[in-house]
Order: structure tokens, then C-alpha cells, then sequence
């Protein structure tokens, strides 16, 4: 009689390539997935950022002065930039930037202004782009 080892032997050779290859797969699905959860919490975050800024400037009825001394920065003449690290706290060279730019409105007595998070290099884009928002108030007509 012959030995059936050989056969063996290579049924679990496949197995093994098998089970190698399910892990691989499965592997790659855990990563997609962290990568997607980490960016939906990173736009969670924004939103609640960018309605908060929103908020607070039109609360300050388009100050940008006020509205960055109540997030906690500077402000520019026509822009407010506040950079973030990954733990949503106030830096330099941050991870993440908020940014309010003033728009240009045809109605009078309104001020209009663009709240947007961007994620990554700063720069003002739709590709990095985690929400956006447009703010609008009433203006003290002279």
C-alpha cells in the first residue's frame, strides 16, 4: 500500500495559502475602515467647529476681532485662520484649518461669510475640504 502523506501534505499547503490569503484580504478591509472611521470623526468634529464659528460670528454681527479672540486666535483684516493639531487644540502648522473669509453681498444690510475646515495642507480647496458653511447676519444700516 501507499502512503497518502504526500496528498496531505499538500491539502494543507493549500489550506494554508488560503487562510494566507482570507487574512490578507480581511488585513486591508480592518485598514480601509480605520482610515474611513478617523476621517468621519475628523468631519464630525469640523461641523461642530464651523457651526460654532458660524455662530459666534454672527452673534458679533461679522467682527472677525471678536469672533478670534472668542476661538482663541488672530484675525486678518478679510480673513479669519485658525490652524489645529490632530487633537482639535489651537497651534501652529496644525493638522487641521478653519478658516472664515468674508463674500461679497448684493443685499444691503446683510454680511455675508464662508466658514470652511480643511483638512492637510491648509490651503483653500474642495479636495481637503471636511465642511463648509456659509453665515449670513444683519448689518447696522448708517
Amino acid at each position: 500500500m501507499k502512503s497518502k502523506a504526500p496528498l496531505s501534505l499538500m491539502e494543507q499547503m493549500v489550506m494554508l495559502a488560503v487562510f494566507a490569503l482570507a487574512a490578507a484580504l480581511c488585513l486591508q478591509a480592518f485598514v480601509k475602515s480605520d482610515a474611513i472611521s478617523r476621517r468621519s470623526q475628523a468631519r464630525d468634529r469640523a461641523v461642530v467647529l464651523s457651526q460654532t464659528a458660524a455662530e459666534v460670528l454672527q452673534h458679533y454681527s461679522g467682527d472677525l476681532d471678536e469672533t478670534a479672540r472668542y476661538l482663541g486666535c488672530t484675525a486678518g483684516a478679510e480673513e479669519l485662520h485658525v490652524q489645529y493639531d490632530e487633537d482639535w487644540n489651537v497651534v501652529e502648522g496644525g493638522a487641521y484649518h478653519l478658516y472664515i473669509r468674508y463674500e461679497r453681498s448684493d443685499i444691503p444690510g446683510c454680511g455675508l461669510a464662508v466658514v470652511r475646515v480643511i483638512e492637510g495642507s491648509g490651503e483653500w480647496d474642495e479636495k481637503n475640504t471636511l465642511v463648509e458653511l456659509p453665515v449670513a447676519w444683519q448689518e447696522v444700516l448708517p
